[in-house]
């Protein structure tokens, strides 16, 4: 997905249509910097904007995915590159999230431990040990909260049973038993429970 091709594509069927680009993004409902971003390829409509943009351009998503209009055989084949391209790119984003999740709760962990050691071993008044548990445990606890959010949201857990993919709610995330990325589950298809991995694809 070029950036570059598709803003000069909208910036041609914008002004095929004799539209200003104040006048489109008071259409869409956005600024008229966003749509000098997009033309300038420094940027791209999220999925709440692409189908409200593509009706006022009289152009498909598949034609805006693809930065030209497309006809015949060439819609299909291009729409299928063009599947294949957000795929690729929505894996790579949740193989990106799941590293941070990593960091993150390592981060939180070793802050967690660092503060209670100073706490415990370095002289200092009572209310600062205090102070130093206290805030170790809201940041962990904020950490933690953070990292169940990524686990929930970036990927799927594919059940043992049906083979099912899908994405669990934050209290299942919570309160299910697990090791490393594997969690012990139900299933919203079959019902059944089983120690679930997390998949990407």
């Amino acid at each position: 997905m070029n950036l570059q091709i598709i803003g000069r594509f909208i910036k041609e069927q914008r002004k095929i249509r004799g539209m200003t680009q104040a006048e489109l993004a008071e259409k869409i409902c956005v600024s008229e910097k966003t749509i000098s971003k997009w033309e300038c390829g420094n940027g791209f409509p999220d999925t709440s904007l692409m189908l409200p943009l593509c009706k006022e351009l009289g152009i498909t998503a598949n034609e805006l995915l693809s930065g030209k209009k497309l006809t015949g055989d060439e819609y299909m084949r291009q729409a299928e590159n063009n599947l294949v391209t957000l795929k690729t790119q929505q894996e790579q984003s949740h193989k990106l999230l799941l590293t941070i999740e990593y960091i993150l709760g390592y981060m939180s962990s070793l802050t967690l431990i660092i503060l209670v050691f100073v706490a415990s071993y370095i002289n200092m008044p009572t209310w600062l040990r205090i102070f130093l548990i206290v805030f170790g445990l809201i940041h962990t606890i904020f950490g933690i909260h953070f990292c169940i959010v990524i686990e929930k949201d970036a990927g799927f857990y594919e059940c043992q049973h049906c083979h099912n993919k899908y994405i669990p709610t934050y209290k299942q995330v919570l309160f299910s038993m697990h090791y490393g990325r594997t969690r012990y589950m139900k299933c919203p298809k079959c019902h059944k429970k089983s120690w679930q991995k997390k998949v990407i694809k």
